[in-house]
């Protein structure tokens, strides 16, 4: 293959296919993820405006972490993976392992946890699911793309021990599963976009975690495509039309990038095409794979207060079904992973298959944030009549979508009201909570019962009437800590409140890190999760006293079902760090499993550690390390709730271990910007930045709203936008433009104007902004 021919591989034929080559390499279909098919109809609709393909929606990826549960990971990839060949899909944009660094993320619910050891292992068992039918995953986003707000351009700075043992661990656990696909974020890190960044994409993800496949850009995340490809970035998303070809092939004719490279990339993507060419459809079994995601969305729903054993329900009891939520249920995130649904099933459409003795109010309008008068009254006026009521609330769906960040804690004032009303006439009150990530509960003494389902996919309903009728005894635990104030958490003294970088300022102590070292109240711990079933722990064992390198230790526990029901108990181990010059959270998870219990049924669980789950980042070092010092071995109900311990020691420092200073890092809360710089050999960029002229392709169009063709550009964009939408959803549309569009960079307004607007015509806009008249006409030309 000539080299012209391997540059034009390096770039997409359109937005979601690959260059195809005559006949002997066929082009093959990228399509987004993780929750479920997202086929357009339009191969040229990246931006989701049309319609695509009915197909399943799965409950999201906040539901599987829910689980706790490594084999109904693999079964849901699977299942994925059964859909995605039956409509000719090759490369599944998912799973998000982003770490949920903070409960705003505006697309929390589509990441898997807080715990990268979680988040990873449960990648992990996804990904060999859905490549087992010859679908390729893309792992994503690489890496620290942990908000929405300036996601594009932020500059993360994170220290080299939080990048390590915080947000690249979930990383390197899921490429044990060989991803065929690894995708870059759009954020830069420490300095460098993330998409030309050659410490993280070479050193670390090539060298240092030994990945041979291919590295993709998430769509337009690419500034550079010379620098994009010296960094490894094989395949540059969507199609530029020719300027990725042009400025590649121009960089190798001036000698400017060498030929090696460029072979490299293109036989990667060879490679790929090779094993994925295979277009054949294939039919599936629509039943198994619903059945599939209904299993995951009832091993999802997790029990947080149960007073007075209000649940579950009995047949015989009078439920005042309340919430518009039971009828039109929020089942997924909004953004490039929304599937339109092939079936939809809701708590109203399956009640009858449970009781008939209920009667179901609207209480509130998802259409209108407000009390509604008359809906509340009809609430307050029937509550008396019933033995119990269930409030279907949560965030409805603009509240959680990709491009915005969530702007506070709260789920919609009209809903906790009513929750206020319902309570002066029947104290007898069950929440069930449609979210995709932490939310603020101001009524947790006013019910006596809540239940998270977050987003239960294409069945709100039986799954969620399984429990709630104790047809199924609840097993899902939190797969991140929930605060009771935001600002309880640390990471949101530095969470979207900045226009250029973010300082990881808490370093490793995100999530239960922080709050269980530092003795944080909370509302919920990670892990928490109540069972129907009484299941209790003993017998304890540790086969070894001493960690050494290269020795396994085994540790037994057994889980005993003292209850008259079947139940599922999720067992965790967690390491209790020992007390060191080295700041350490108080306990990390290291394993977990999940066991099925017959009544009074009893299993012996046993997990196996090695050196390296007791070890942290070593700086100095430049790799993981265990300490000398004692350790516990913990068998834990969730990070605050310990059963069980045994200690074992780290009899002595390897030799080459130099003694950490003090570290004002062993109280956090003190930590101060000065502090934060010590980690690090650069100078701290700016939080904010006021950008000027000369502006660049990878400004963004806030940047030049001010300059006259800035302003018509806007006046444009923002007309045309609203010709998408209804209505009466005008006021939301103008928060999307001013928080998504104008935030965007040139180029990717270009990369997805679908060829309205070239990226040599944007390149000539900038030019002529930069008052470059003669250099702007060029570029018209070219364009």
């Amino acid at each position: 293959m000539d080299i012209k021919t391997r540059i034009k591989l390096l770039n997409g034929m359109d937005v979601w296919h690959t260059q195809a080559i005559d006949e002997c390499l066929p082009s093959i279909l990228l399509t987004d993820g993780p929750h479920g098919v997202r086929k357009q109809y339009n191969d040229s609709d990246n931006l989701g405006i049309n319609n695509s393909i009915p197909a399943t929606l799965f409950p999201s990826l906040t539901n599987l972490s829910c689980t706790f549960n490594e084999e109904l990971a693999y079964f849901m990839g699977d299942a994925l993976g059964k859909e995605c060949k039956s409509l000719g899909v090759n490369v599944l944009l998912g799973p998000g392992i982003n770490i949920k660094r903070n409960a705003l993320c505006g697309r929390n619910f589509e990441y898997l946890s807080e715990d990268p050891y979680l988040s990873g292992t449960l990648a992990a068992k996804y990904i060999e699911g859905l490549q087992s039918n010859n679908v390729a995953a893309s792992l994503k986003h690489f890496a620290c793309n942990n908000q929405e707000t300036y996601r594009y351009n932020i500059n993360t700075i994170v220290d080299e021990r939080a990048l390590k043992e915080i947000y690249l661990k979930n990383f390197q656990l899921a490429l044990a599963a060989k991803p065929k696909t690894v995708m870059c974020s759009y954020n830069k890190l420490n300095n460098i976009l993330v998409s030309e960044n050659k410490y993280l994409l070479d050193d670390i993800l090539r060298k240092e975690f030994k990945y041979p496949g291919v590295i993709i850009s998430d769509w337009g995340a690419v500034s550079n495509p010379v620098e994009s490809l010296k960094a490894t970035l094989d395949l540059q998303m969507p199609a530029t039309y020719g300027y990725t070809y042009k400025k590649i092939k121009q960089a190798y004719k001036k000698g400017k990038l060498d030929k090696e490279t460029i072979i490299n990339s293109s036989n990667r993507i060879i490679k790929l095409i090779n094993e994925l060419k295979d277009k054949k459809i294939e039919n599936f079994d629509r039943d198994y794979v619903e059945e599939i995601a209904r299993k995951v969305a009832t091993e999802s729903i997790v029990l947080l207060k149960n007073e007075d054993n209000i649940l579950p329900f009995n047949t015989n009891e009078k439920i005042l079904v309340v919430g518009e939520f039971a009828s039109n249920p929020r089942c997924q995130g909004g953004g490039s992973s929304f599937v339109n649904c092939y079936h939809k099933y809701t708590l109203l459409t399956e009640i009858d298959k449970f009781t008939r003795n209920y009667k179901y109010l609207q209480g509130y309008s998802l259409d209108n944030p407000y009390l509604d008068d008359k809906l509340t009254y009809d609430v307050i006026n029937e509550a008396q009549n019933y033995d119990k009521v269930l409030i279907m609330t949560g965030l409805p769906d603009t509240y959680e979508i990709e491009g915005i960040d969530r702007k506070d804690f709260n789920i919609p004032s009209s809903h906790l009201k009513l929750i206020e009303e319902v309570r002066k006439i029947n104290k007898n009150i069950v929440v069930c909570l449609y979210t995709g990530s932490a939310v603020k509960m101001p009524f947790i003494d006013q019910v006596k019962g809540i239940v998270n389902c977050h987003l239960l996919g294409f069945d709100s309903g039986t799954p969620l009437l399984n429990v709630l009728f104790g047809r199924v005894s609840p097993s899902g635990r939190l797969p991140y800590t929930n605060p009771k104030e935001i600002f309880d958490d640390i990471t949101s003294k530095n969470f979207a409140n900045s226009n250029n970088a973010v300082y990881y300022l808490e370093s490793i102590y995100v999530g239960y890190r922080y709050f269980e070292t530092f003795n944080k109240e909370i509302l919920f711990p990670f892990g928490y999760g109540l069972s129907y079933a009484n299941i209790t722990y003993s017998n304890l064992e540790v086969d070894k006293d001493v960690i050494n390198k290269d020795e396994l230790i085994t540790v037994k526990v057994k889980v005993k079902n003292n209850s008259n029901i079947k139940a599922s108990e999720v067992v965790m181990l967690f390491i209790q760090n020992n007390k060191s010059s080295v700041y350490k959270p108080l306990r990390e998870l290291r394993k977990y499993t999940k066991v099925s219990l017959n009544p009074y049924e009893e299993k012996e669980v046993t997990f196996s550690l090695d050196y390296f789950d007791f070890s942290y980042y070593d700086i100095n070092l430049k790799r993981f390390h265990v300490d000398k010092g004692i350790y516990k071995v913990q068998i834990c109900k969730n990070a605050k709730e310990v059963l069980l311990e045994k200690e074992i020691q780290r009899l002595e420092n390897d030799k080459d271990f130099v003694k950490h200073p003090f570290s004002n890092y062993f109280n956090v809360d003190n930590v101060t910007i000065e502090d934060f710089q010590k980690l690090f050999t650069f100078k701290l960029p700016p939080l904010n930045l006021k950008k000027k002229r000369p502006f660049s392709l990878d400004n963004n169009l806030e940047d030049i709203k001010d300059t006259f063709l800035g302003k018509i550009i806007c006046k444009m964009i923002f007309k045309e936008t609203k010709k998408l939408y209804k209505e009466k959803d005008k006021n939301w549309v103008i928060n999307y433009i001013n928080n998504t569009i104008m935030q965007t960079p040139l180029r990717t307004i270009a990369m997805m104007s679908n060829q309205k607007i070239s990226l040599f015509k944007m390149q000539a806009i900038v030019d002529f902004i930069n008052f470059r008249i003669f250099k702007g006409f060029i570029n018209l030309i070219r364009g």
